[in-house]
């Protein structure tokens, strides 16, 4: 019978609050002059398809944030505080819904997130556009490196050609004029 005395008197004021399509968080207050070491909830589905216990102990946290939660779906969830000689009764059941992933949209949040989808979608266009830039500039490059080659090739060709024929010339020129210098020089 002196056990009963000694556990914490049960949370109150248990509230559900920033509720998403995945995640809540739980709060609640404890009354005053009792030593209270932890909590513990039990969230349970209201379909009965889950339950989950959280125990956290050396801590003065009066608040949790329940994660990993099913999107439209029905929760309860009950706190115990936990003392030195033991847990609380639970607290009164509290019943929450959790959001549906489409209600999220009309929120300031969301907004800011399309303007920053929208700002994504500029960068990439720009990103985009300097690649196209850039794959152009290096065409132009590359077309300009062509042009020079052939026109150095025939450059080339046309030089190798002229030496060809200057020489031929010049030689036939030079051949008869040897044996004349040389008669020239008989004589």
């Amino acid at each position: 019978c002196l056990a009963p005395p000694d556990r914490p008197p049960s949370p109150v004021n248990v509230t559900v609050t920033q509720l998403k399509a995945n995640s809540a968080t739980v709060s609640w207050d404890v009354p005053e002059g009792d030593v209270v070491i932890g909590y513990a909830i039990l969230q349970q589905r209201q379909d009965g398809q889950m339950q989950r216990f959280i125990r956290e102990v050396n801590t003065t946290n009066r608040a949790c944030v329940l994660w990993d939660l099913a999107e439209d779906a029905d929760y309860i969830i009950q706190v115990q505080s936990i003392g030195l000689y033991g847990e609380s009764q639970a607290s009164k059941r509290v019943h929450f819904r959790t959001l549906k992933e489409t209600d999220r949209l009309p929120s300031n949040s969301s907004n800011q997130g399309d303007i920053t989808m929208e700002g994504l979608d500029k960068d990439r266009q720009l990103q985009t556009g300097e690649i196209i830039i850039i794959v152009a500039v290096l065409l132009m490059w590359a077309a300009v490196i062509a042009l020079f080659c052939r026109q150095y090739d025939i450059i080339k060709d046309n030089d190798s050609n002229n030496n060809k024929e200057k020489t031929k010339p010049s030689s036939e020129h030079s051949t008869p004029e040897r044996p004349s210098g040389g008669l020239l020089r008989s004589k």
